[in-house]
């Protein structure tokens, strides 16, 4: 089931209930794939109504990008013409949407992998969402002078082999001194959690999933 936001396509995945809290489930640079979809019907199996705005709608409208390695140099290049501020807005105004839903009850909160990490953290920056989950942002490390600003509880998980995001550390130093903030660490590279790429490590994976699960079940119960 596809809705529409300003002229952006926004696939829903609805439990079995028929209705829950919201999650807006932010993509990784290869767009909505089967692992994606994958982790929305994951997501719909706790009880949520899930949500995935289609960031590269303006450009490269149903973009799904192949996990080899010309595939991620594809993906690289689709996601450079990526206005990073409207994205942000795209998401925003996806959990702005969802609040709106007869189906959507006890709240909103945003998800995101890589790419959709960076966003899941800016949306929570630039806006209210009930929680926030942030897997592997690589512009987070670099923007959590902001974490201030987030007023909702917030995960982050990264990979401390990561090879793309080497400062991780700054976000262990920042998450500290913050109350509504948690971070989780595994011994494992970038996008650990997709089991459609290279890197995927199967351990780190469920140990990092269910953190998540028992996360989103405290902050945004069903």
């Amino acid at each position: 089931m596809t809705h529409r936001v300003n002229d952006m396509p926004l696939p829903l995945w609805l439990p079995e209930s028929g209705s829950g809290p919201g999650i807006v489930l932010i993509q990784e640079i290869f767009g909505l794939d089967g692992y994606l979809r994958g982790i929305a019907e994951k997501l719909a199996a706790l009880g949520y109504v899930v949500a995935v705005p289609e960031l590269f709608h303006r450009f490269q409208p149903g973009w799904v990008g192949e996990h080899d390695e010309a595939g991620i140099q594809r993906s690289m290049e689709v996601v450079g013409n990526l206005d990073f501020p409207l994205a942000v807005q795209d998401v925003v105004a996806s959990v702005e949407y969802l609040r709106g839903l007869p189906e959507v009850s006890g709240g909103v909160g945003v998800l995101g992998f890589c790419l959709g990490g960076t966003l899941a953290y800016n949306a929570a920056v630039a806006s209210d969402p009930d929680t926030a989950v942030s897997f592997y942002g690589s512009g987070v490390p670099d923007q959590i002078g902001t974490l201030g600003e987030v007023s909702c509880p917030i995960l982050f998980h990264f990979g401390t082999e990561d090879a793309y995001i080497t400062e991780y550390r700054k976000v262990v130093d920042a998450v500290e001194g913050h109350d509504n903030a948690e971070i989780h660490l595994e011994p494992a590279g970038h996008a650990f959690l997709n089991h459609l790429g290279p890197w995927y490590d199967q351990a780190a994976a469920d140990r990092a999933w269910d953190l998540t699960a028992q996360f989103l079940a405290r902050t945004l119960p069903v």
